[in-house]
């Protein structure tokens, strides 16, 4: 696993930007440690774990999507060992009631009085197994503790631990038995990161791995402060303001692209929304972080823009029928907007 620094390229004067290049630095040791522990029980998928990190880091919920048998759950799962959290799986299916998440209230006999009977969303990691199996009332029970990082249960309100992150995945919207997320609740996840099969000499591996007696043992890395500190660094690494209108003309392309001299009028329905110029900036700084720096860079923009964007974006039906995904249009503003 390597990283990419571009210290060389892009020279640092301001003092207070070469501190945080220090830390910036001393943090991606640690990074580079936990990539190379996911290794340990994960073949391949480099980048989707890097990705996994930078949204960890920026405080933002994951969404992870591919067919089934590509390592979604043993990836999160993995991650969450590592990270040494408070972790809990959650298996969405038809049946799973907003209840069974959150929590309710319970009579107890003895005292004649209700008590709190507490949900497993009271977890740090909640790794919410194929979420798009569940129907939307259940999904919807996610909303407030995603945004407001609280729980409210029969009119009680209970604030959740930090970090709260949920780690979420699912099939592809084709596989039947499934529910579409509603826009609200993907809108808050910070990314969407896509699986692709492995390769051939991955899948050799990954069938050596699971066909013999190898014993894997994953060991912790990051401490739960640790990635508290993490997060709250991730907020002072330096963007300047010409990244900042970079990001607001990417975005602005989304719902404009006629501004821009973009043929996507048909193409697009809804553009991104506030929530996703945010997530940009964040999670390019976790970028920037991983890469030993204390500024963003518009490359760090590039890398993060299609994981935060592409679930964010609305196509109309012509572009459905035209097979143009997001991606695609992703690809053609980002070609469009001159980098600074």
């Amino acid at each position: 696993m390597t990283i990419n620094n571009t210290n060389e390229t892009f020279p640092i004067s301001d003092k207070n930007i070469q501190g945080l290049t220090d830390i910036s630095i001393k943090y991606s040791k640690i990074i580079l440690s936990v990539m190379e522990e996911a290794q340990k029980n994960i073949v391949g998928q480099e980048e989707v774990i890097k990705k996994i990190i930078i949204s960890i880091i920026s405080n933002g919920h994951v969404l992870l999507e591919s067919v089934p048998g590509l390592a979604k759950t043993l990836m999160i799962k993995t991650m969450a060992e590592i990270f040494s959290v408070n972790n809990v799986r959650i298996q969405f299916t038809p049946d799973l009631l907003p209840a069974d998440i959150l929590g309710t209230k319970i009579y107890k006999n003895n005292t004649g009085t209700f008590e709190i009977q507490k949900g497993p969303i009271f977890h740090n990691f909640i790794l919410a197994d194929e979420i798009n199996r569940a129907p939307p009332k259940v999904q919807s029970a996610l909303l407030e503790s995603m945004q407001e990082k609280q729980v409210s249960i029969h009119g009680e309100t209970f604030q959740l631990d930090k970090p709260f992150l949920v780690l979420a995945t699912q099939n592809p919207i084709e596989n039947e038995g499934t529910y579409k997320l509603p826009e609200a609740q993907v809108d808050r996840f910070a990314v969407k990161i896509l699986i692709n099969y492995p390769t051939i000499d991955q899948e050799i591996k990954i069938m050596e791995r699971n066909t013999s007696n190898m014993q894997i043992k994953i060991n912790p890395i990051v401490k739960l402060n640790e990635i508290i500190e993490m997060q709250e660094f991730n907020e002072k690494i330096y963007a300047d303001n010409i990244i900042l209108k970079y990001v607001a003309k990417i975005i602005d392309a989304t719902r404009n692209p006629k501004k821009y001299e973009l043929d996507l009028e048909n193409i697009i329905e809804y553009g991104a929304s506030p929530r996703a110029s945010i997530w940009l900036i964040k999670t390019a700084k976790a970028n920037a972080m991983i890469n030993g720096r204390g500024y963003v860079i518009p490359e760090d923009i590039k890398e993060v823009a299609h994981d935060v964007l592409r679930h964010r974006l609305i196509l109309t039906f012509e572009a459905e029928a035209d097979e143009i995904n997001s991606d695609t249009v992703i690809d053609r503003i980002l070609e469009k907007i001159v980098s600074p």
